[in-house]
C-alpha cells in the first residue's frame, strides 16, 4: 500500500478505529471518504480536515448500494482503497432460546457488508493503479468469545473470505487484513474506559506504523493481539478459550 497520494473510503468513520484510520491516513496525506449511517458523528470526524469528506451509507441497504457505489466512483474516479470497517457487537446468551434478531443484524453488517461493497467496487478498483482492498476483523476470528459469539463468528468468516479474495485479485489489487484485539471504542457500552482493551491512539499509532512497512504486510497485527492471532499454532487455544470465556 502506497503511503499517500490515495483516494480510501471507510465505512464506519464516524467513530473509534474508523474515524481514528480515517483521521492518520487523511494527515499522512490522503484523501478519505468516511462512510456512516450518522451524518452528524462523521462531520464530527472531519471537522478541521478538508480532504476527509462524510458520505451518507447504510452497509445494509442493499437496494440503494449499487446506486451509492456509481455516484462515490463518478464524483472521485481516483478511489483506488476500500476499508471495510463497519461494524456491530452484540452479547448474547446461547444457552437459551432467544430472538435472533441481534445475530441477524451482525451477521448483515459484519459479513454481508464487506462482501456488498467489495462487490459494488471490485470492477473499478481492479482498473486503478495500487488498489488496495482492507477488511478490519478481529483477534475473536481466532479465539471467539462465547458472550459474543455471532460477532466472533462474522469475523472468522470475513477473515476467510479475505483469504479467498486475496487470492482472486492477486497482481490486481492488494488485500489486507487489520484483525485489532479489543480497543477502547464505543462498540459495546463501556468499552471505551475498560481496563484490559488497548487505547484507541496506541493502536492507531501501531497500525500505522505496519501500514507504512515495504511491503505491506498482508496481516495488520499489533502486539498485543498476537496471544489469540497464534493461540491455536502454538497450541495455547484452551487456555485463550477459557480467558475469553470468563468475560460476560
Amino acid at each position: 500500500m502506497q503511503p499517500s497520494g490515495n483516494t480510501i473510503l471507510i465505512t464506519g468513520g464516524g467513530s473509534g478505529i474508523g474515524a481514528a484510520l480515517a483521521q492518520r491516513l487523511h494527515d499522512a496525506g490522503n484523501m478519505v471518504l468516511i462512510a456512516g449511517r450518522r451524518m452528524d458523528a462523521l462531520q464530527k470526524t472531519a471537522a478541521g480536515r478538508a480532504r476527509i469528506i462524510p458520505v451518507q451509507l447504510d452497509v445494509d441497504d442493499v437496494q440503494n448500494l449499487d446506486a451509492f457505489a456509481a455516484n462515490l466512483i463518478n464524483e472521485h474516479p481516483a478511489l483506488n482503497i476500500l476499508i471495510n470497517n463497519a461494524g456491530i457487537m452484540k452479547r448474547e446468551n446461547l444457552g437459551v432460546k432467544r430472538d435472533l434478531t441481534d445475530a441477524h443484524d451482525t451477521i448483515m453488517t459484519n459479513l454481508m457488508g464487506p462482501i456488498r461493497l467489495t462487490n459494488a467496487f471490485i470492477e473499478h478498483l481492479s482498473s486503478q493503479k495500487n488498489a488496495v482492498i482492507m477488511n478490519v476483523t478481529s483477534g475473536l476470528a481466532f479465539v471467539p468469545m462465547r458472550a459474543s459469539a455471532t460477532y466472533s463468528a462474522t469475523k472468522a468468516a470475513l477473515h476467510s473470505y479475505t483469504l479467498s479474495l486475496r487470492e482472486a485479485l492477486k497482481g490486481k489489487v492488494e488485500v489486507i487484513e487489520i484483525a485489532p484485539p479489543g480497543v477502547q471504542t464505543s462498540l459495546t457500552p463501556g468499552q471505551e474506559t475498560r481496563e484490559g482493551y488497548m487505547p484507541l491512539e496506541a493502536f492507531t499509532d501501531e497500525v500505522m506504523s505496519l501500514l507504512s512497512r515495504a511491503p505491506t504486510p498482508p496481516e495488520i497485527l499489533v502486539e498485543r493481539v498476537h496471544f489469540l492471532r497464534f493461540a491455536e499454532k502454538e497450541g495455547r487455544m484452551t487456555e485463550a478459550l477459557s480467558m475469553l470465556s470468563a468475560i460476560e
